[in-house]
């Protein structure tokens, strides 16, 4: 039934239909499927197959966590961070966000891992904060990729590694983060982690100045470099840039 709603929803070798993805999720959510539980709740926050029903989206998350579904306890959770549907309660979404954590949901490690850094919700344990971002990072969650490299970078809540810290940010910043774009920039022009390279710190600083993470520091280094590196710098990061504005849908 289930599988039946999703065929319907997504228009999988049929046309889309949200009103029977909605009957057949119904129907398998009255039988208990998490699955289905989750679904509903997303046509609802969407108001897919009608108008926007947040108390029952929030009703449905709550009924799909306890019984053990990841996305709907991590999104629960956040309902309770923000204080929308639920009076705010940190403790309570810090519980649900280690549910989801512990079922390897990527958001839900990283947001565990902010609220341990921060001491909300949880007892302050940066061991356990950066234990958190290193997994939600091995599952491709690019903020925790940009916190667990700068802590590495700087050894703070775990052990100092320039290298492996370079490397990361290297990771996120061809994922397309303006931060750790920047900050690739500038260990290419220090030659910490990496060798330094004055061209590719001048291309990831351009880079990350389109999409709003300006430097005047390194506007500074830009400025002294030889025609010939700023040249290079900007074909290179004019090429970066067409190709992601391309892959985009």
């Amino acid at each position: 039934m289930t599988l039946l709603g999703e065929i319907y929803a997504q228009g999988l070798g049929v046309g889309r239909d949200d009103a029977k993805a909605a009957e057949w999720y119904k129907l398998a959510a009255d039988k208990g499927d998490r699955d289905a539980l989750f679904a509903l709740a997303m046509f609802n926050f969407q108001g897919r197959n009608g108008s926007r029903n947040l108390a029952e989206a929030a009703r449905l998350l709550d009924a799909a966590a306890k019984l053990g579904h990841p996305g709907a306890a991590y999104d629960l959770g956040l309902l309770y961070l923000q204080g929308q549907q639920f009076p705010q309660d940190f403790k309570r979404a810090a519980e649900l966000f280690a549910i989801a954590a512990e079922s390897g949901n990527p958001e839900a490690q990283y947001a565990l891992a902010t609220m341990y850094k921060e001491g909300r919700g949880v007892a302050k344990d940066m061991g356990k904060a950066m234990r958190l971002m290193q997994q939600a990072t091995v599952g491709g969650n690019v903020d925790a990729m940009v916190e667990f490299a700068i802590a590495q970078f700087n050894g703070e809540g775990t052990n100092k590694d320039e290298a492996a810290a370079a490397r990361l940010f290297l990771k996120a910043a061809q994922l397309g983060s303006p931060v750790a774009q920047n900050r690739l920039a500038r260990i290419l022009m220090a030659g910490r982690g990496m060798p330094a390279d004055p061209a590719g710190a001048v291309k990831w600083h351009m880079i990350a100045k389109a999409g709003g993470a300006g430097d005047p520091d390194l506007d500074v280094f830009a400025a002294k470099q030889a025609p010939p590196v700023r040249d290079a710098a900007d074909q290179a990061a004019k090429k970066w840039l067409s190709t992601i504005a391309s892959a985009r849908p």
